[in-house]
């Protein structure tokens, strides 16, 4: 499944033990021209946070669009996941929160 910036998407955690593998819900950081091309998608976790907080979360404010359906944040835990991996497509983050993700990017990577 080739995704785009925003979606967000439910992949098998973790990718190297299949027995153990939970179902988790990811966004993709990466456009669908890079994501087509080199058959991977650059993700970042997706959690509660109910143990922990990072100075670089970001909170999903529209949780409905996203399709979650408890509070969750974006969390700066990234990876590359080839395409078919991606289990479904759960929803879309709403437009102010891909604006948030984008400027904590941009602040990480700059």
């Amino acid at each position: 499944m080739i995704c785009d910036f925003g979606d967000v998407v439910v992949v098998p955690f973790p990718f190297v033990d299949i027995a153990a593998e939970k179902r988790r819900p990811s966004v993709i950081l990466s456009h669908t021209a890079f994501n087509g091309s080199h058959g991977h998608s650059i993700c970042a976790m997706i959690t509660t946070a109910a143990r922990s907080k990072w100075p670089s979360d970001v909170a999903i404010a529209d949780l409905k669009p996203a399709g979650l359906n408890r509070p969750c944040v974006v969390r700066w835990k990234l990876f590359t996941l080839p395409n078919e991996l991606i289990l479904r497509r759960a929803g879309k983050l709403a437009s102010g929160d891909r604006d948030n993700v984008a400027l904590v990017a941009r602040k990480i990577l700059a």
